[in-house]
């Protein structure tokens, strides 16, 4: 049966957002404003929240992230997270390639195992229902054709990093800036310059916005 729908009907209750940046510019500081978030952590930079004392799962190996999908869709022990924080795809996608150079007989299969492999992690946690999903990268620099700097989320090869921002509705680049007084600001570029790669389709964000993924969350009109 055809079972017509609306696009009024759209809601956006759960959102799934990736954020790029430098090392050091604060990526892994954003998961504190999210509402009841669990890490899923593949990097040893969980001191800079040391304080915030949030759970966390060490993602070492693809048997561990897939275990932690499991758990949290369907383990009532997980159902009190509100919000999801995979820190970093960059290193996830990392430890993915090593997994695959060790059965690959050419450095090219690994690379192209390791891109379908990602596209469906990405698809499974983004697609998880009811729930806040963030997902941080690195940062890629490269120069076009006339040498203008370019930034963009970085991942290993280069098929896996173009594709990554078109599986999500809000990329935002988490950047430092002088204000007129000359001190340094955070804050998430959400529109992009032609430089920094960054889109929102919800039409709902400023160009620049707080470093604050929970209020992201209420002015796009999702639940807290």
């Amino acid at each position: 049966m055809i079972n017509l729908q609306n696009t009024g009907q759209a809601t956006a209750d759960a959102i799934k957002l990736l954020v790029y940046g430098a090392a050091g510019v604060g990526k892994t500081s954003l998961i504190p404003t999210m509402p009841e978030p669990i890490i899923l952590s593949a990097e040893a930079g969980l001191l800079s929240i040391a304080g915030a004392d949030l759970p966390f799962l060490a993602i070492k190996s693809m048997d561990d992230l897939r275990e932690a999908y499991t758990w949290l869709t369907t383990s009532d022990d997980a159902k009190g997270f509100k919000s999801i924080a995979l820190d970093s795809i960059s290193e996830i996608a990392e430890v993915c390639l090593e997994s695959e150079k060790k059965s690959a007989k050419d450095p090219r299969q690994a690379y192209g195992e390791m891109a379908t492999t990602m596209a469906q992690v990405i698809r499974m946690f983004r697609d998880i229902p009811d729930r806040h999903v963030l997902f941080t990268a690195k940062l890629d620099k490269s120069q076009d054709e006339t040498g203008r700097m370019l930034y963009a989320p970085s991942m290993p090869g280069n098929k896996t990093g173009q594709a990554l921002p078109y599986y999500f509705d809000i990329v935002a680049a988490l950047r430092v800036e002088k204000d007129a007084e000359g001190n340094a600001q955070r804050a998430l570029m959400c529109d992009t310059d032609g430089l920094w790669q960054a889109k929102d389709r919800s039409g709902k964000l400023d160009a620049w916005e707080a470093p604050d993924i929970g209020e992201i969350i209420a002015k796009i009109g999702g639940t807290k």
